[in-house]
């Protein structure tokens, strides 16, 4: 079976067994960690693709050691200003070993209770009818090109072109 999780802003193919960093989540050594929003579910043949997540489907994993990545450093330089900075960043990880993936995780006692309170907040009570909307007033229309009086332009008169000897 194979999954695409999405964590820290970035997607990741994973199997379970599989061990992986990722960026730093919430969460001590030894914890189990559930990633819901998958992408993608592979099962023998069997393609289930999210939109953009796939429903009712987790993947959990253990987590084994937060730790710092390596130094990446960063230079900056303008030249002939004598401008130069450099900086060092280290990204904090966490890694995690796959535990197992559930194309369809088990809805528990207070999960039923919250769908079913939200199915009767999305109803209207029964004797209580929506007000239709309203409609703004109907706007004139605006007079026709045609109907309009058009100034006259004032021209001056025109000029008699010179008579040029071709000679």
């Amino acid at each position: 079976m194979l999954a695409v999780i999405k964590t820290g802003g970035k997607q990741y193919r994973v199997k379970e067994g599989d061990v992986l960093s990722v960026e730093k989540l919430e969460a001590s050594p030894g914890k189990t960690v559930t990633f819901e929003q998958v992408l993608l579910i592979e099962d023998e043949g069997r393609i289930l693709v999210g939109n953009p997540y796939v429903e009712k489907a987790t993947v959990n994993g253990e987590v084994m050691e937060v730790y710092k990545d390596d130094k990446v450093t960063v230079f900056k330089k303008k030249r002939r200003k004598g401008y130069r900075r450099t900086r060092g960043h280290r990204q904090m990880l966490t890694k995690i070993k796959i535990a197992g993936i559930y194309p369809e995780r088990i809805v528990t006692r207070t999960e039923k209770k919250i769908e079913k309170v939200k199915k009767t907040e999305e109803k209207p009570a029964a004797g209580t009818a929506r007000t239709p909307a309203r409609k703004s007033p109907a706007k004139k229309a605006a007079p026709s090109v045609e109907k309009m009086e058009k100034p006259q332009a004032k021209r001056a008169p025109r000029k008699p072109k010179k008579a040029e000897n071709k000679e």
